[in-house]
């Protein structure tokens, strides 16, 4: 099959060949003709298969009939990060070069201004992530009854990131008469009824087992029990021991470990770079672009490089921490082995990773084999266990851990007073002592200045006080 068969435009088609691309890839073949028979379309496809072209390609052919409005995109793709909508526009612009397409871009880190002029001018296609996309509409910039096709791309990961809420309110924003377009890598409970919800009648595309993982990649898990410091010697041991390293990411679940480790990385000599989402849009797309140029070898990220990041000469991944969700570790492993190469993935486990080790296994139907020796989760668990009674156990006092010694400090009893008696004597002997105790505060506070030295006093307050008149 070609893409001549699919029904694509001549222009699309033109494009298409320039950029060297001859067949399509089996989501392409089985999501084209179906938007472009105006059909709502949900397609499941694991990482790197294509699905951005699967929706862009065709899209450029219905929009070559028709012309933008002011203020009123013709369609609308909803993204979940700003480097997924940016690596979106540069694919309407590799294959729109023979379109007069306006096509324009709402992220956050971009100011509102240049974002509004492009809307006024009219915009064909509009990328956009949830939360710019309804701030612009909150301030009456921006007006959706024209949206024709909507596209609601990486699905999954916009529940994890929780957009599900602006996602439901957008699709009531926009004519119920829209087309549809669904795409997700994996398929919750969550996910099914939102299609269920807003597509109607849909084709349904499903080229993989939902959440399975490419057969291109080889993983492997390393054990990496310690100190933080042995877990990075582990990852050293691993950079240096890996055939045919081009260049990597390493995934963190914690922004402070991406500081840690690229720091560490940097002091060895290595040529690395950290992607997160707390740095601002500019040093995030020049630290990719510099990733994607070869200008850094290794790119320290969390999560927010892991879904759908077209980079398709990487050739190694290594998760630093085991993601706490298992959706999670087939997007990871999804950065390398893309557009048919082969790839190498690396997982370091600790003792405390059991149940998360265990639900991407059950995940992917499939074992993840060991490099070494495996963690003993049991012998973890045990160590863990006896650290956790060593912390909560309180110090314990004299009079419970030494019961005789205790008892030989006890005043001694004679045989003649019964228990009754020795209460009764007890009670006034504590009163005593209390009466004692409030006797010397009392005195204490009468005799006590009124006044502290230093401290000036009225003239009246010295007076003597004048005496009592007889009655």
């Amino acid at each position: 099959m070609t893409f001549k068969t699919l029904g694509l435009s001549d222009k699309v088609l033109s494009a298409v060949d320039a950029s060297g691309y001859t067949e399509p890839t089996a989501i392409q073949a089985g999501a084209i003709p179906h938007v472009l028979e105006r059909r709502d379309v949900l397609g499941i496809a694991q990482t790197g298969t294509g699905k951005t072209a699967s929706f862009t390609l065709p899209m450029l052919t219905l929009l070559e009939k028709g012309r933008a409005r002011a203020r009123m995109p013709r369609t609308l793709i909803l993204e979940p990060t700003r480097e997924l909508a940016a690596q979106v526009q540069e694919n309407f612009e590799k294959y729109g070069t023979n379109h007069k397409l306006n096509v324009a871009l709402l992220i956050g880190g971009v100011s509102f201004g240049d974002q509004d002029k492009k809307l006024d001018r009219g915009t064909d296609v509009l990328i956009a992530t949830p939360g710019r996309l309804l701030d612009h509409f909150e301030r009456g910039k921006l007006l959706l009854q024209g949206v024709e096709i909507l596209v609601i791309d990486e699905a999954d990961r916009m529940l994890d990131m929780g957009f599900i809420p602006d996602i439901e309110r957008i699709c009531k924003l926009i004519p119920f008469t829209r087309q549809t377009l669904f795409f997700s890598a994996t398929m919750p409970p969550e996910i099914q009824r939102l299609t269920e919800t807003f597509l109607q009648n849909p084709a349904r595309v499903e080229v993989a087992r939902t959440s399975s993982t490419s057969e291109n990649i080889s993983h492997y898990l390393r054990a990496a029990e310690g100190k933080d410091y042995e877990k990075r010697a582990v990852l050293r041991e691993l950079l240096e021991g890996a055939e045919d390293l081009n260049n990597a990411i390493v995934f963190c679940n914690r922004k402070r470990d991406i500081s840690t480790l690229f720091r560490s990385l940097e002091r060895h000599g290595y040529s690395v770079g950290s992607l997160h989402g707390d740095m601002d849009q500019r040093t995030r797309m020049t630290m990719l672009d510099n990733f994607k140029k070869g200008t850094i070898k290794l790119l320290i990220a969390s999560d927010v490089a892991a879904r759908g990041l077209d980079i398709p000469e990487v050739s190694h991944v290594f998760n630093y921490d085991v993601p706490s969700h298992a959706e999670d570790y087939v997007h990871r492993i999804g950065r390398t082995g893309r557009a048919g190469r082969t790839g190498v993935a690396y997982t370091l486990v600790s003792g405390s990773d059991q149940k998360y080790l265990q639900s991407i296994e059950k995940l992917i139907a499939q074992d993840i084999e060991w490099l070494g020796d495996p963690v003993d989760f049991e012998a973890a668990h045990q160590a863990r266990k006896g650290r956790k009674r060593g912390k909560t156990q309180k110090p314990t006092n004299d009079n419970t851990a030494q019961p005789a010694q205790a008892e030989a400090q006890k005043p001694e009893v004679t045989d003649d007073v019964n228990s009754g008696e020795r209460k009764k004597n007890a009670r006034p002997k504590q009163r005593d002592t209390m009466n004692t105790h409030t006797k010397k505060r009392s005195e204490k506070k009468n005799n006590e200045p009124a006044f502290s030295g230093g401290v000036h006093i009225p003239a009246f307050l010295l007076r003597e006080p004048r005496p009592k008149k007889a009655s």
